[in-house]
């Protein structure tokens, strides 16, 4: 998926299209944080859409696990990667239900926002469920700012993150960034424009 508010069905309409709706290339969050991306790790794509993120991850030595609804975005995702001579392993899912498998070293849950706040809670307990001990979290979204602006996500202040809504719904896990700021981001035709952004990096504890 990614972070609109459409319904399962709608997903399919919109990826139907010949170009990538985000584009090929890994959201500029994922691409800042790559020094986080150890070759070797598993790692997990929670609603990947079109496989920018998962195949980027894949590049990176990982060995990944992308999950998405969508068919016809995980069609194109698996092209992406036979494009780019990698190998991730795609499932149809949804993800509010499904098994998310693991536990992961790594698990990268970027524009997720079509969750609101009682699917939000579901996602994050599978976040922290599908972690390894010591696993690495790498969240990223929209602050309620952004709603309204025309650049990307849903029009549902009640489905964006707050700094302090993620310090809390991770307590006791060691925060290695919890920042929101803004940022012009061009990323496919759905994302497109000065944005209001929020990342949010964090280490499950080891004895958990």
């Amino acid at each position: 998926m990614s972070d609109a508010a459409a319904p399962p069905s709608g997903w399919e309409a919109r990826y139907a299209t010949p170009d990538y709706l985000f584009g090929k290339a890994p959201s500029a969050f994922l691409a800042d944080h790559a020094h986080l991306l150890t070759p070797g790790a598993t790692a997990l794509a929670v609603a990947d859409g079109e496989g920018r993120n998962s195949v980027f991850m894949a590049e990176k030595g990982l060995r990944v696990t992308a999950l998405d609804y969508a068919p016809t975005a995980i069609a194109k995702a698996e092209r992406l990667a036979a494009e780019r001579g990698v190998t991730v392993d795609f499932a149809e899912a949804d993800v509010l239900s499904a098994d998310w498998g693991g536990p992961y070293d790594l698990v990268a849950a970027i524009f997720i926002q079509f969750a609101g706040p009682e699917d939000r809670a579901r996602l994050f307990a599978k976040m922290r469920a599908s972690l390894a001990p010591g696993g690495l979290l790498l969240l990223h979204g929209y602050t309620p700012e952004q709603v309204g602006r025309g650049t990307g996500g849903p029009p549902c202040r009640e489905n964006m993150y707050t700094e302090a809504m993620l310090a809390e719904a991770f307590a006791g896990w060691e925060v290695l960034e919890n920042r929101a700021y803004e940022r012009d981001i061009r990323e496919g035709k759905g994302h497109a424009g000065l944005s209001a952004l929020i990342d949010f990096v964090a280490r499950k504890p080891a004895a958990a």
